[in-house]
């Protein structure tokens, strides 16, 4: 299966320090909804796994969590995009579960539900939390420089990536739809497979 697993704020949303509390606090970010749409087109699976210790500590419900991600697969379908599945924890740092990042359970989660060889599964956020979360899963970690790390200087980047061995850094998500796409034509033209012609469905 080809599956890419996506972080949230910060990656498909604008990042907020107090929460995504409501649908209207949800604000995309740009090119994020048709990177998911061209990521879909061309055959990849998309599930969302996202820290909420929001609710945890009383800042929102799972109604208002549902409600969050209703509008958000709202306008991923209106970009002519999808997700397969999103997976979240609840919890605390201090109640210390196994399925918070960078702790892997939410990931392996996702991976006993696809049937997916985490090996070949790309993850993508926008924080080291995120880098670590796919470095303890066994996927392949990829960071978004995004709104959360905007104007953070090369060398606080280098220290982050220098912590996660085979990490790889992207400014937003159409710069990694872009490596991905590009990444799997090379793979493809390496074992001498037909390429189709490539018609963009969901892109600006």
């Amino acid at each position: 299966m080809k599956l890419v697993i996506l972080g949230r704020d910060g990656t498909l949303n604008q990042y907020r320090d107090d929460h995504v509390k409501s649908p209207e606090e949800l604000r995309p970010l740009p090119g994020a909804l048709e990177s998911v749409a061209r990521l879909n087109h061309h055959g990849w699976h998309t599930v969302l796994a996202t820290n909420q210790p929001g609710i945890g500590r009383g800042l929102l419900d799972m109604g208002a969590l549902n409600a969050v991600h209703l509008r958000l697969n709202e306008l991923l379908q209106a970009a002519g995009g999808r997700l397969d599945a999103a997976f979240f924890c609840p919890h605390t740092p201090e109640e210390g579960c196994n399925c918070r990042k960078p702790l892997p359970g939410l990931i392996e989660q996702i991976g006993e539900r696809f049937g997916a060889d985490l090996s070949s599964v790309h993850m993508v956020g926008a924080s080291l939390r995120d880098l670590q979360t796919a470095a303890a899963a066994g996927c392949v970690p990829h960071l978004l420089r995004g709104d959360r790390l905007a104007g953070v200087p090369e060398s606080m980047i280098a220290e982050i990536l220098a912590q996660v061995p085979g990490a790889q850094v992207h400014q937003d998500l159409p710069a990694f739809t872009d490596w991905l796409i590009q990444f799997e034509r090379r793979e493809r033209a390496a074992r001498g497979e037909r390429l189709e012609q490539d018609t963009e469905a969901g892109a600006l």
